[in-house]
């Protein structure tokens, strides 16, 4: 039986002031024993894009979006987005999510 409970995911800092042409780096993790992905997105102008995951300590990347993947996704350990070439687009908000892999089998 699944526990009906919320994950609790950590994300920091809140808030990143970057000047253009830096790089900025966000720190995610959870408590979850069973959580072994972490998917990070990007919200601009309403729309949610998908930067890519991190499995395990597997990094996926989606291509062509100036962003690096670090870190481990399992209980208790940091993953880091970077996203390497501060611009005026780079402005949005950035969310990280935490999921079983086996969720998306089912």
């Amino acid at each position: 039986a699944r526990s009906s409970g919320k994950t609790q995911v950590y994300q920091t800092p809140s808030q990143i002031y970057s000047k253009p042409g830096q790089e900025a780096k966000i720190y995610c993790s959870h408590r979850e024993s069973n959580y072994d992905q972490i998917l990070w997105y990007k919200q601009s102008e309403g729309q949610m894009l998908l930067l890519g995951y991190v499995y395990f300590r597997d990094t996926y990347p989606e291509a062509g979006l100036g962003v690096k993947l670090g870190g481990g996704a399992s209980k208790d350990q940091n993953c880091t987005l970077t996203v390497e070439d501060v611009n005026s687009s780079s402005s949005a908000v950035y969310f990280c999510a935490a999921r079983s892999h086996s969720d998306a089998c089912g």
